[in-house]
């Protein structure tokens, strides 16, 4: 392909391995690349285009999901739970209610994942069912608030987790915490540019730890169920239960929030070997192990601690360590700092996808659909979320921040069952290599709902009215950028300077200055 020269700029092909939808994956060498850093990619070459690369089997798949599902939550909102129910045997129902939701939710977003493998999730297919509008929106709030948000509190708990066991003796300063947070997002952020390789190989490991921990917990459980201290399980305590129609919804929220990543793996589709096969089969092994993991861990919880101590302790697991383990009791916070460091991994992975699925249809700003000329990475989407974490770390608690991220978060996992279910009729002969019965996204549609409306009517508060107005807000950014073009006269110079700051390039086309 010939160049040609526009303000300076010299603007040629450039070449990339391009994995095909099967896997097989084509390769490239321009004579500089380093064999030797499997890692890292080759550099680009004339004449090919620069894609992300299909890097994620069946295992990596399966990880993702579980090592973003496991993170905070199981350490952290047992606690909330039981406080918002007042009822073992509640609490314990929500639980696995919140499980069966996930894995309904999930399968309907396999059929979407499936229909449409372009990466973003819910982005792509409010794209497919409704338009560029509810899509923008989409990316509106979750690049400015749902994953940055979710990054943060997981952050926060880890570095709760981390800080403990050196400030036994009093509650940790929030300054040290939020420091602590910070570090732990710049150092994710890191392994995530430098390769997609080691953001996976990082995943797979992290998880596998994580699995060793929950073993640890479900084994001291087991041991203390068998000298017979089930006191604390042989009454459900449904009479003593404080739950309410609006209780049981901001309940639910606290329960989700430990599954949350369930569509993870949506956002990923296109870096994914042989989606049509891998992406629900991860989904069919990865969310039922979770949900099996989070009974056992609260029967064990409840095995070693009553309903009181859960509800009143902040650090449930190193409650749990302290009683049980003795001079071993160390595990628990290295086992939840690993635990959650392994999630906000998971969570930045897919977080700068979605970046780089909006901006590559002109939703967002150029720059974050661009991927590093050598390591196939989408650095800017990365690094422009990982600012937004860190702002939110230094502003937020972790409280405020799962009740907002949930209303939000809902509004939208309802969305996608509802372009499911248009799409049925609207596009009946698209190509479904997954396809669920219909009444699935219907019965996740009407929960989506109830969760949304609920606490609301229950108790209304400002930051829902709040929430609403941040989301619809974002037309009067849509309108002016996106459906009438305008395009402020400075951007295209930061656009190239970053460019040639980060190494980045569009995904078709790269240039030479």
């Amino acid at each position: 392909m010939g160049s040609t020269r526009e303000g300076g700029l010299v603007w040629r092909g450039c070449s990339a391995s391009c994995d095909a939808e099967d896997g097989t994956t084509g390769a490239f060498d321009d004579g500089n690349s380093n064999p030797g850093d499997k890692l890292e990619g080759s550099d680009a070459a004339p004449d090919d285009p620069v894609h992300l690369k299909r890097r994620v089997g069946l295992f990596s798949g399966v990880a993702l999901i579980v090592g973003t599902m496991i993170g905070s939550g199981i350490f952290v909102s047992p606690s909330g739970l039981l406080a918002r129910t007042g009822s073992v045997g509640i609490s314990f129902i929500i639980w696995m209610a919140c499980g069966l939701l996930s894995l309904l939710g999930a399968l309907a977003y396999a059929e979407l994942g499936t229909m449409n493998t372009s990466s973003g999730a819910e982005y792509a297919y409010f794209m497919d069912a409704f338009g560029g509008p509810p899509a923008f929106l989409f990316s509106w709030v979750s690049t400015l608030v749902l994953k940055p948000s979710q990054m943060a509190i997981i952050c926060l708990s880890f570095a709760k987790y981390a800080v403990e066991p050196f400030v036994a003796e009093c509650e940790p300063p929030d300054s040290l915490v939020k420091l602590v947070a910070v570090i732990s997002i710049v150092m994710i952020l890191a392994v995530n540019c430098y390769s997609v390789n080691l953001a996976t190989n990082v995943q797979n490991i992290f998880t596998a730890a994580k699995l060793v921990a929950i073993a640890i917990i479900v084994c001291g459980g087991a041991y203390k169920l068998i000298l017979g201290n089930t006191r604390h399980l042989q009454e459900p305590n449904f009479a003593s239960s404080k739950a309410t129609l609006g209780n049981i919804a901001t309940a639910f929220y606290t329960g989700l929030w430990a599954y949350d990543g369930w569509n993870n793996l949506n956002y990923v589709t296109e870096e994914i070997k042989n989606p049509s096969k891998n992406l629900p089969l991860s989904i069919i092994i990865g969310i039922p192990l979770v949900t099996l993991c989070y009974a056992l861990v609260n029967v064990s919880y409840l095995a070693v601690m009553s309903v009181s101590e859960m509800a009143d302790s902040e650090a449930v697991a190193v409650t749990f360590g302290n009683r049980l383990l003795g001079p071993m009791a160390w595990l628990m916070p290295l086992a939840v700092t690993i635990s959650t460091f392994g999630s906000a991994n998971g969570t930045l992975f897919v977080a700068g996808r979605l970046c780089f699925a909006a901006s590559r249809e002109g939703h967002l700003l150029d720059i974050l659909s661009y991927v590093h000329v050598r390591r196939f990475t989408p650095a800017p989407g990365l690094i422009f979320h990982s600012l937004i974490a860190v702002a939110m770390v230094l502003y937020g608690t972790i409280d405020s921040l799962i009740d907002f991220f949930s209303f939000t978060a809902w509004i939208f996992y309802g969305g996608a069952m509802l372009a499911l279910i248009v799409m049925r009729y609207t596009k009946p002969h698209a190509p479904r290599p997954y396809k669920v019965p219909i009444i699935i996204p219907y019965i996740v549609l009407f929960v989506s709902a109830y969760l949304v409306v609920a606490p609301i009517l229950d108790k209304p508060q400002w930051e829902y009215m709040y929430a609403a107005a941040f989301i619809l807000g974002g037309l009067l950014v849509y309108l002016p950028f996106v459906k009438w073009g305008y395009s402020l006269p400075f951007m295209d110079k930061i656009t190239v300077f970053l460019q040639m700051v980060l190494e980045v390039v569009p995904t078709s086309t790269t240039f030479e200055y």
